[in-house]
């Protein structure tokens, strides 16, 4: 059973350094996630504004994973360009862009 559970989150892991590898937008929520928690910790925040915190980045990063993931799936399973794939990858990313503006809003109401 723990061997089990050590490959699952090997599998979780490469996932993790793939989308790192190749999603700019990622990696820039990354960044942007250090500099938010740098600026926490030297804020000294509270015990639920940090779980609030962690909780909405944990989100933004989760869904870009999740964005990237379904745009692959719909390349496969439409490699021309379809009017319905485009709309589904601007779906996506709209859900992305959406959470970003709410979870920036929640860091602006935090750190006031």
């Amino acid at each position: 059973m723990l061997k089990r559970i050590v490959k699952s989150f090997k599998y979780a892991w490469l996932g993790v350094k793939l989308v790192f590898k190749t999603e700019k937008s990622f990696r820039l929520e990354i960044l942007i996630a250090f500099l938010v928690i740098a600026f926490a910790w030297y804020r000294g925040l509270e015990e639920i504004s940090w779980v609030l915190l962690l909780l909405v980045i944990a989100l933004v990063l989760a869904l870009e994973i999740f964005n990237s993931a379904i745009e692959r799936l719909v390349d496969m399973l439409a490699p021309k360009t379809h009017s319905f794939a485009k709309e589904i990858k601007d779906l996506l990313a709209g859900m992305v862009l959406l959470v970003c503006f709410f979870a920036a809003a929640i860091g602006f109401i935090i750190f006031l």
